[in-house]
């Protein structure tokens, strides 16, 4: 009996290309008319999961199930997904109409719900009108519409996207993750996206898997990968973090208290249990820590330091501060609102750095 929750299952998957692993032992639970990104360097195994589900690619071994069926075997045009590309592979020759209306004519949908359903997904990405014109006479964001609606009008169960923004300008590329978000909502099918960029990520997904080495190392919703990274490698590839090596002292609860890069009695918190003399990491995120010339009364994690550098991009302002002897941080300080527009520190001014023990994350790989 399927599995109405999810709509992808992929159990026990490995994937080789001769002595090379490409996806590691991977199972994932895509639950349905939900927005799932894959997300993680070149060569992490995102696309090569992907291409399995769509049919391009084979699994070494373990099964992939569609609607809580075992697809092994069926080519792509059998699997109800659609796969859209960074590279739209329009034909120029053909109006946008009959671009998007392709897949249904070789359906042989008869001539009126082929109308009506070309029509409906056009107007789903907002190119009601464009019906007669050609690719060429289009925009690069455009183009991606057309490749978007002329996937939607199959009506598949799962929507495959892979780097499809990749060849848009930064400017373009953000309104079309809001556009795309948009309209993952409105038609409710499942959508899951490949990407290497942790920004587009955060801003579409209601999960995210983050990849390396052909695993999943964390699936969870993006305010959690990014609050609570499970590992190093998380909390590097999502955002910006600062890392120092440390040595447990004590812990109570979640509280921890460790010996950082010559920064004495950091207090951070850990979901693990740690024991004394644990060596661990570190990693608190440069938005989260203040800067302030005198220390606050009897508060914790407050470090004298020097400002080595500052670069202002406009909205924020990014300081190197070097802490202790050892210890070189990044901050960076929100400017809007500000009446300036940036801070009055300078390089060579002497600070003081303190976050909240909340904002400090014991890592242990």
């Amino acid at each position: 009996m399927p599995d109405s929750q999810y709509d992808v299952e992929i159990l026990n998957v490995t994937k080789q290309f001769g002595e090379t692993k490409a996806v590691d032992d991977l199972t994932l639970k895509i639950e349905r008319g939900k927005f799932y990104s894959f997300l993680g360097p070149s060569g992490c195994g995102k696309t090569t999961t992907l291409r399995m589900i769509a049919g391009f690619e084979d699994p070494t071994q373990g099964e992939i199930r569609i609607g809580g069926s075992n697809v092994e075997g069926l080519p792509p045009y059998k699997r109800n997904v659609n796969t859209v590309f960074q590279h739209y592979a329009l034909f120029p020759h053909m109006t946008v109409f009959d671009n998007v209306a392709y897949g249904l004519k070789q359906k042989k949908t008869p001539t009126a719900e082929l109308g009506k359903r070309t029509l409906e997904a056009l107007a789903m990405v907002r190119l009601t009108g464009r019906e007669k014109s050609f690719p060429k006479q289009m925009s690069g964001g455009q183009q991606q519409r057309v490749a978007l609606a002329r996937a939607l009008v199959n009506r598949p169960q799962v929507l495959l996207l892979d780097e499809p923004l990749g060849a848009l300008d930064l400017k373009l590329r953000k309104q079309m993750q809001l556009e795309l978000k948009t309209l993952q909502t409105q038609v409710g099918i499942t959508f899951i996206y490949v990407t290497h960029d942790q920004e587009e990520a955060l801003t579409m997904s209601d999960y995210i898997a983050v990849m390396n080495a052909g695993k999943v190392l964390q699936l969870d919703k993006p305010e959690a990968i990014y609050e609570r990274p499970a590992s190093k490698f998380v909390a590097d590839f999502i955002g910006e973090s600062n890392f120092f090596s440390a040595r447990v002292k004590s812990q109570e609860g979640q509280r921890v208290v460790v010996d950082a890069d010559g920064l004495p009695n950091v207090q951070a918190v850990s979901e693990l249990a740690l024991g004394n003399g644990t060596q661990v990491i570190v990693a608190v995120r440069p938005e989260r820590i203040l800067l302030v010339r005198e220390p606050f009364e009897g508060m914790p994690n407050q470090f004298r330091g020097r400002v080595e550098n500052l670069v202002y991009t406009g909205s924020t302002t990014a300081y190197q501060v070097r802490l202790g002897e050892q210890a070189l941080f990044t901050v960076r300080e929100n400017n809007v609102g500000r009446a300036d527009a940036a801070s009055d520190l300078k390089v060579g001014d002497q600070v003081y750095a303190y976050w909240t023990q909340e904002n400090a994350r014991v890592l242990t790989g």
